[in-house]
């Protein structure tokens, strides 16, 4: 039985003293609570502590200070979270003034890796992406397309990519998690308007 202790209490505290202050692209929502999301999420997929701390801590290196985090993480929480964190970053240059590839090269990269990470790395970031597809299209419901303004990128290019991430992980990380993202995914497919652009952008970043 998963068992929450002192390491986790801290990993609370120490992710809102990361992001605390941020909120979501384009709303009043904390960004707090999309790692609480996901965290939670990790959990009820039968996550291990760790699991669920590298949850709160994935936009953290990425975001929040690059490579100097990575090893702040590392010295607080142990080499296993960050070796977590690590490889649910799609970059490691998220310190002030580092310069991030391009958003397409970022991504394309990322799902080449896909297929070589392991199971717990895969949880959180299947979590991750389950997350953020219900929270987009929760926000289409409701925005429209002044929604897509906040991603300066096709909506069609956004979604391509969550698209192709579920086609990759959906065969070799099978858990109920994965399955809810397959659901979420198909929601987002329905508000394609552009199919050209989706399907170059799909292709382009399906990693087979």
């Amino acid at each position: 039985m998963m068992h929450l202790g002192i390491k986790f209490e801290q990993a609370l505290i120490y992710t809102l003293h990361v992001h605390g202050g941020h909120m979501r692209k384009g709303t009043s929502i904390p960004y707090f609570s999309h790692l609480m999301g996901v965290a939670a999420t990790v959990i009820e997929d039968g996550g291990t502590e760790d699991e669920a701390i590298a949850a709160l801590l994935h936009d953290a290196v990425e975001d929040q200070g690059g490579r100097p985090r990575l090893a702040d993480i590392k010295d607080r929480f142990g080499s296993g979270v960050a070796k977590l964190v690590e490889d649910c970053s799609d970059s490691l240059d998220g310190a002030a003034g580092d310069q991030k590839e391009e958003w397409g090269v970022r991504k394309r990269k990322y799902m080449l890796s896909v297929a070589h990470k392991s199971p717990s790395a895969l949880r959180v970031t299947v979590a991750d992406k389950l997350h953020n597809a219900r929270s987009i299209y929760r926000d289409a419901q409701t925005h429209g397309g002044a929604l897509w303004a906040r991603f300066n990128k096709p909506p069609e290019q956004s979604i391509a990519y969550y698209s192709a991430f579920y086609e990759a992980v959906r065969v070799i990380h099978d858990t109920p998690a994965t399955r809810e993202l397959g659901d979420a995914v198909r929601l987002l497919e329905s508000l394609i308007a552009d199919r050209q652009i989706y399907d170059r952008w799909y292709h382009q970043l399906l990693p087979f």
